[in-house]
């Protein structure tokens, strides 16, 4: 078993923190990017309309449109449950420094050398 410090949990913590943040920052650009495609497909679609091209073409156009809409809409779903994961995380991150670090200070400050304790000391209630 690792040994796992305040120090290594909370920059552990942190770290996933802005990694998960990240990441739902990436999935809303990437869900808005694809409504961007799906409207100006559909705009294509209108366009070959227009100019008289098939009826089949023009349908396949709308439907792939129509396809990267909903695409763009799922995505924006997943988008919005990982902001709710990030907010998790943070959560995590602050429950985690509001905890710890209180034992983390009273470890600092104690005047009795607990280095040497065994680690299963500090394991029981």
């Amino acid at each position: 078993m690792t040994d796992l410090t305040y120090t290594r949990l909370t920059h552990a913590i942190a770290s996933l923190e802005k990694n998960i943040a990240r990441d739902s920052d990436e999935i809303q650009v990437r869900a808005q990017f694809m409504d961007v495609i799906a409207q100006d497909t559909a705009r294509v679609a209108e366009m070959i309309g227009a100019m008289n091209v098939d009826s089949e073409t023009v349908g396949e156009t709308k439907e792939l449109a129509r396809i990267l809409h909903g695409l763009s809409e799922a995505t924006l779903a997943y988008a919005a449950s990982a902001d709710t994961t990030a907010k998790s995380a943070h959560a995590v991150g602050e429950q985690a420094r509001t905890t710890h670090a209180g034992i983390d200070e009273a470890v600092s400050r104690a005047t009795v050398d607990v280095s040497e304790v065994h680690r299963d000391w500090f394991r029981q209630e």
